[in-house]
């Protein structure tokens, strides 16, 4: 399967999903409907969904089952875009564009827009342990995936890396030391851990989660080192979000510390890492292979 048809099963379900679904202004014990409305619009926006795909398509590369995992991939999206609301707020990144559209806070507000994300975050460990319940007889490696998916969105993961983004913003830091920590925590841990949760999932043994984790962490970082160039060469079409606030706000980033021919070199070097962790499962990787090679020359 390619990264469109994983995307298209996880907007299917992420459409179904009961935590995030129901609407009721004033019933006690329902969600009220702005709530609904603002966390289903940032949801609901579109994105690659990377992470949740990744996951599944790992699950699939290790002979699990994806119908089982497709609720744990859904959550990982909520996750994720719950960061994606709060990243946008004024105390934050102070944006208002993403995704093509108005940040949440915008639309709904500074207060309603961190209860959407505060919901969404919620709602991720839910439905990750309404799915551990329903499969009762292998609860042991469902709370392993789901420990794997809190640490990787916790406070050595990706709100570590989120602090000391803006620490280093408002401090001027300017080494690498710092930059490799910040990227590794706020972008790189959410495609690591999701992949060993996907690993625990199936049972895996300790040769897949080292495998999984060299290839997120690789993976992870040339995103992000894309993404840098892409905020200094893209285009606001093609990214949907606003370009160049980065430099002006003197944000430690892969273009300022290495300049745009450093990076490009820091891409080749991850993208050889990705390919390398990925090599011992063969064609059984071709997703992963297509994808991290996708990911060098992309434009959004």
């Amino acid at each position: 399967m390619t990264l469109n048809d994983w995307a298209e099963r996880v907007n299917r379900r992420l459409g179904e999903i009961p935590s995030i679904v129901p609407e009721g202004e004033y019933a006690i014990g329902g969600m009220p409907g702005l709530l609904s409305r603002s966390m289903r619009y940032s949801l609901e926006a579109g994105g690659k969904r990377l992470r949740p795909s990744m996951l599944l398509a790992a699950v699939e590369m290790l002979g699990g089952d994806t119908d089982a995992a497709l609720d744990i991939a859904c959550a990982v999206e909520m996750i994720h875009t719950y960061s994606l609301i709060h990243d946008d707020l004024p105390g934050m990144d102070d944006d208002t564009l993403r995704r093509g559209r108005p940040t949440n806070h915008v639309v709904f507000g500074v207060g309603q827009a961190i209860l959407a994300g505060d919901g969404l975050l919620n709602c991720a460990f839910e439905t990750m342990l309404a799915c551990a319940c329903e499969h009762a007889d292998r609860a042991a490696d469902y709370l392993l995936a789901i420990r794997e998916i809190a640490t990787g969105a916790g406070v050595t993961g990706m709100i570590g890396g989120q602090v000391m983004d803006l620490f280093c913003e408002k401090a001027k830091v300017s080494n690498t030391s710092a930059l490799e920590y910040i990227q590794y925590g706020k972008t790189a841990c959410m495609f690591i851990y999701p992949l060993r949760a996907a690993a625990r999932l199936c049972g895996a043994n300790e040769d897949d989660l080292n495998a999984l984790t060299a290839y997120g962490r690789a993976f992870g970082l040339l995103f992000q080192a894309t993404d840098d160039l892409l905020d200094v060469t893209g285009t606001t079409g093609d990214m949907g979000k606003t370009l160049g606030k980065d430099a002006e706000s003197g944000k430690l980033t892969c273009v300022s510390a290495y300049g745009l021919e450093g990076t490009k070199a820091l891409v080749e070097r991850l993208h050889r890492e990705a390919l390398d962790a990925i090599a011992p499962y063969g064609e059984r990787a071709a997703f992963f292979r297509d994808l991290v090679d996708s990911m060098v020359n992309r434009t959004k």
